[in-house]
């Protein structure tokens, strides 16, 4: 019996081989396709952080590019600002100057002319003597109004309306033109 036996145990250690060798093989095939799914999903996700990454930078970029055309754009506005003070002051300075009673003349025939029939001119206390002459030929009463700094008023008879003609209320007027053409000489 022994010789069956040791038949049987070959039979037997034979198919446990068999089954081992099987188990082993389905186990790598098992493990092999685990480690390319593990490698699949860690360049899906290497690719995913890479896009995200680059979109946070493009982000980023367009943030910082945004921060410095603001700076850029609130410079430029407090550059232009600076120049309308300047010029401002520069056309209140010109009250001071010899020729501003020229000046004067100019604004107050220029606003005669706009009011038709005038029964006034108002200035500035300090002008009126500069004016005195002008409104005396025209049969204009001279008023002073300290908030007048430099230019006219020429008031329609009845004092119903108005026609008010100032160095600084025509620069008001025309500042958006004139603030881009500053703009475009200062920048290009």
């Amino acid at each position: 019996m022994s010789k069956l036996e040791d038949i049987l145990q070959n039979e037997v250690a034979a198919e446990i081989g068999a089954i081992a060798a099987e188990a082993e093989a389905k186990a790598q095939a098992i493990l092999g396709e685990a480690v390319q799914k593990a490698e699949a999903l860690k360049a899906s996700k290497e690719r995913q952080l890479e896009a995200e990454y680059a979109a946070a930078l493009r982000r980023a970029e367009s943030a910082a590019e945004l921060l410095v055309n603001q700076a850029r754009i609130a410079a430029k506005g407090q550059v232009v600002e600076r120049v309308r003070a300047e010029a401002l002051q520069a056309l209140q300075n010109l009250a001071a100057q010899p020729g501003f009673a020229d000046t004067l003349k100019k604004l107050a025939e220029e606003a005669l002319a706009e009011v038709g029939q005038a029964e006034a001119v108002v200035l500035n206390p300090a002008h009126t003597a500069l004016l005195a002459d002008w409104a005396k030929a025209k049969g204009l009463e001279l008023k002073a109004d300290p908030t007048i700094r430099d230019g006219v008023r020429l008031v329609a008879q009845g004092g119903r309306a108005y026609v008010q003609n100032a160095l600084s209320e025509r620069l008001e007027r025309a500042w958006d033109a004139l603030s881009a053409k500053a703009a475009k000489a200062i920048w290009g």
